[in-house]
């Protein structure tokens, strides 16, 4: 039970931070941490991650969301989630991890690259065109549901903080939409999740007020090392369960 607390924990604060990557810290906690199948860790981890990222969203409302590209972004993702549980199905878990190890660390090159903060079409600055802002938003929201923050920042021209508070609420969407899809024959087992989820939610709303004050720079750095880390543990985790699978 005390991995299960910490690690929730972790994908909290991380939330809180970064408005992301609480999903690819939550299925590796859960299945090499907590000791759950992929089966079972995907649903719990999309309804933890749903719950503690509206807690992050809480003391973000008032910075200002991007409400349109929550719209867009948040929409097309439903349908996504929905065909990425059912092709998830039929392929091999390993090969899954190991493509999702890949994108994390090209996400996490580009985070780095990028220098300087600017906005796109999609921000709330004088470049805002929401005509083409709509095609982007929409091919991200279908293509990109786990590293939304730098896809926001990086596609969509969105300022780091912005990034943040939208990319959670575009999280609450899709976690309801992955957990829906997922919900056939899903039983919880709620000891381990509340042990999960309770300290996920407190961290979330701690360091979603902390994180205030953290330059935008900072907080683009940090979660480019966070995907870089949990790139190799995923890596790691895959390589060796197929050599004990083999």
């Amino acid at each position: 039970m005390i991995p299960a607390l910490v690690l929730g924990l972790v994908v909290g604060i991380v939330l809180g931070v970064v408005g992301g990557g609480g999903s690819i810290i939550a299925v590796p906690a859960l299945v090499y941490g907590v000791g759950m199948s992929p089966a079972q860790a995907i649903p719990t981890s999309l309804l933890v991650v749903g719950v503690s990222s509206l807690a992050a969203l809480l003391p973000r409302v008032r910075e200002g969301l991007n409400w349109p590209v929550i719209a867009l972004v948040g929409t097309a993702g439903i349908p996504a989630a929905w065909g990425g549980a059912a092709v998830g199905r039929l392929l091999d878990p390993n090969i899954l991890m190991l493509a999702f190890a890949v994108i994390m660390v090209a996400a996490g090159i580009r985070m780095l690259s990028r220098s300087r903060e600017t906005e796109g079409s999609c921000s709330t600055g004088p470049h805002r065109s929401l005509r083409s802002c709509a095609p982007k938003a929409v091919g991200i929201g279908l293509l990109v549901g786990f590293l939304i923050t730098p896809a926001l920042t990086i596609f969509l021209g969105l300022r780091m903080k912005q990034a943040v508070g939208t990319s959670l609420a575009i999280i609450v969407i899709n976690s309801a939409a992955g957990f829906s899809a997922h919900a056939a024959g899903y039983t919880i087992d709620w000891d381990t999740t509340m042990a999960f989820a309770v300290p996920a939610i407190l961290g979330s709303l701690v360091a979603a007020r902390l994180a205030r004050r953290l330059k935008d720079k900072h907080i683009r750095i940090s979660f480019a090392v966070l995907i870089f880390a949990v790139a190799v543990w995923v890596t790691a985790g895959t390589v060796t369960a197929g050599t004990v699978t083999a």
